[in-house]
């Protein structure tokens, strides 16, 4: 089997990469084995199923932001300056990976979401669950801001989830366009999204 203890961390790592580059659909079992350096077998000895690894993988790289959105959106912060800080991350994320993949790659569980959530239920409900904790971030710093007179908001997760599909969206439109902008102005659009002055997101 090969490098048993860290096969699996590569094949998620390969999956991710490969769906996030083309797609879900374009991707096959046999090109994440090859991106992977793993033999078929291993890939059937952790996974049923490309679907499922698919699941895991997007939980696997969620799991990986969560400490960089921990820091970002911690309390200690202001709660409209974890905004910037937020797109100033996403911002120089997407800056480095288009400079690995040669092109802007946009948001991976927004992309997987709407191409499969409705033809496949396993991996649609793990891109909801992750979609779902990354709103909670939102929440949080909405609530705060209300709470230091900041922002009027009457109802703050349909506005935490409103200002989440405004986000991904922006992401969107820079994968289509293959250009970084849409995301380098997030800062601007948020603030006009909050009704905020300039000087405090």
């Amino acid at each position: 089997m090969g490098r048993v203890s860290d096969a699996r961390e590569r094949l998620l790592k390969a999956t991710l990469e490969l769906i996030w580059q083309e797609s879900y659909g374009a991707v096959t079992v046999d090109a994440i084995c090859e991106r992977a350096g793993v033999k078929k077998g291993s890939f059937y000895y952790f996974f049923d199923s490309k679907s499922r690894l698919t699941a895991e993988a997007l939980k696997h790289h969620w799991e990986s932001l969560q400490p960089a959105y921990d820091q970002i959106f911690s309390p200690s912060v202001p709660p409209l300056e974890r905004f910037r800080r937020y797109f100033d991350f996403l911002y120089q994320r997407h800056m480095d990976l288009k400079a690995k993949a040669g092109r802007v790659l946009g948001c991976p569980f927004f992309s997987v979401g709407c191409e499969v959530t409705k033809q496949d239920p396993l991996i649609g409900e793990a891109v909801q669950a992750i979609i779902k904790n990354k709103t909670k971030y939102f929440e949080s710093a909405l609530r705060d801001a209300q709470a230091e007179g900041l922002v009027q908001v009457k109802d703050i997760p349909a506005q935490a989830q409103a200002l989440f599909a405004y986000v991904d969206g922006a992401l969107g439109q820079a994968r289509i366009q293959n250009d970084l902008e849409p995301i380098r102005t997030l800062h601007d659009g948020v603030r006009r999204f909050l009704a905020v002055e300039p000087a405090t997101v």
